[in-house]
């Protein structure tokens, strides 16, 4: 298939010369699903974070769940998740028009939601004994979709880690970007270090981390992307991340691999908010519906479904990826309000897909609002809606064949027109402007332009 990314750029359309080496599908995959969930979403808390007594909305200092570590570890010994099914998932992501998935197989506190030998701390050996990870892969793969696996290199639980205890609190500030700044240096900012483990402990944890990650690389078939997580608690060298990178291509050449793996990443993961700066090489943004990243209940503050979709162009036209989460209940049921965002989005997928989906971002398109680009389509996206009329600018007007909105197929009527004193050099395609008259509302959740060329 000859996308954005194979083809001679025209004059609109941002070169992009990088590569990803056996992960091509990653750049313009475009729209990708996240899927956090452990066993204390059965007491309806967010994942991982109660553990250390923070919070994870940005801005905020409170504590959103209360419980003690052995609180929050408690529900190991009773998760049954008998509504999980995995068929459902992967036929929603489909829905939704994802091109991968990405699936917690195990987050900082440690429990690994697939079959392990390296622990006894695992679904294995809860009421639900099943492989979710296993059969998560299966359905995602079974759908035509890229299958994702996050990892988080600590392990709160593990007791060479060392694992994370009551007196542990608060949360060490070392691991917040202030304490790597020279200015803070001497200050309680830089020395609020949390305890670390001894030289032998340290060894037999590598161990475990490298053994987890050979059998979550062996035993699934193929993985097309690894997310790892956690990294700010340890150094590059502690990670050994040219190492874990190593064994990583060993056992799977074509994976893709997130920064978080420091210093040995393909791409790069700005959270929830966009970067001030949009990252040069390959990027994507993960979000997540509401405020929190498993389910929970008091989490209603979702963002629209308008909200979304114009987020996942945003992404798009600066040329990165929405990787946008969901969190399974206790009992491994969807959250309704969730699945009926992504199926709303799946709606408007069904017809915008090719404005956002293996397409290129664009340079010098003079537009009110985002811009995408493939060979021989222009896409302008009305994120706010035109009163008037619709008006592009820079642009080979002399090769321009039609213009039509996408949510109809209806031919739209545009003017043309021209600087009168400027030139073009030989051989050069002359830029101008396009006037189209405000197409009326389609009833889409945004409506979307194109403009087709010779």
């Amino acid at each position: 298939m000859t996308t954005a990314l194979d083809a001679p750029p025209a004059s609109f359309v941002r070169p992009t010369d990088f590569r990803l080496p056996g992960g091509e599908w990653f750049i313009g995959a475009g729209f990708g699903l996240f899927v956090h969930w452990d066993h204390a979403s059965q007491q309806g808390i967010e994942i991982s974070w109660p553990l250390v007594g923070r919070s994870i909305i940005p801005g905020s200092d409170g504590v959103e769940d209360t419980v003690t570590v052995d609180e929050y570890q408690a529900t190991a010994a009773t998760f049954n998740p008998v509504e999980w099914d995995a068929v459902a998932l992967a036929r929603l992501a489909k829905r939704a028009g994802a091109r991968y998935v990405v699936f917690t197989a195990r987050h900082h506190a440690g429990y690994a939601m697939f079959h392990t030998e390296q622990s006894d701390f695992s679904i294995e050996h809860s009421p639900f004994g099943r492989d979710i990870t296993r059969e998560f892969v299966e359905a995602i793969r079974a759908e035509g979709i890229r299958v994702g696996i996050y990892y988080s290199l600590p392990d709160w639980n593990h007791p060479d880690y060392p694992a994370f205890r009551m007196e542990d609190r608060p949360y060490a500030l070392e691991h917040w970007p202030a304490a790597g700044d020279p200015a803070n240096a001497g200050t309680p900012v830089a020395d609020d270090r949390h305890r670390r483990a001894t030289p032998e402990q340290w060894q037999r944890y590598q161990a475990y981390l490298r053994g987890q990650l050979t059998e979550l690389l062996t035993r699934y078939g193929t993985i097309d992307l690894l997310w790892f997580d956690g990294e700010w608690e340890r150094s590059e060298q502690e990670w050994d991340s040219a190492g874990l990178r190593a064994l990583i291509k060993s056992l799977q050449p074509d994976v893709v691999i997130n920064d978080r793996l420091l210093g040995q990443g393909d791409y790069k993961t700005p959270e929830q908010g966009f970067p001030v700066t949009a990252p040069d090489g390959p990027w994507e943004l993960c979000m997540t519906i509401g405020q929190m990243w498993a389910w929970r209940p008091g989490d209603t503050k979702s963002k629209s479904t308008t909200s979304l979709v114009t987020t996942l162009i945003e992404v798009a036209s600066r040329g990165g990826n929405l990787l946008l989460n969901i969190g399974p209940k206790g009992d491994g049921s969807l959250n309704e309000s969730q699945v009926r965002t992504l199926e709303e989005i799946g709606a408007w997928m069904d017809v915008h897909a090719e404005s956002v989906v293996d397409v290129s971002p664009t340079v010098g398109v003079d537009f009110y609002g985002p811009s995408t680009a493939r060979p021989g389509t222009l896409y302008l996206h009305l994120v706010m809606r035109p009163i008037e009329e619709v008006v592009v600018r820079g642009i080979p007007v002399g090769r321009v064949t039609g213009v039509r909105l996408l949510a109809t197929g209806e031919e739209l009527p545009y003017d043309v027109n021209l600087e009168v004193h400027e030139q073009p050099a030989p051989g050069v395609d002359p830029l101008g402007e396009l006037h189209i008259p405000a197409p009326a509302a389609s009833g889409a959740v945004v409506d979307v332009i194109a403009i087709d060329f010779a």
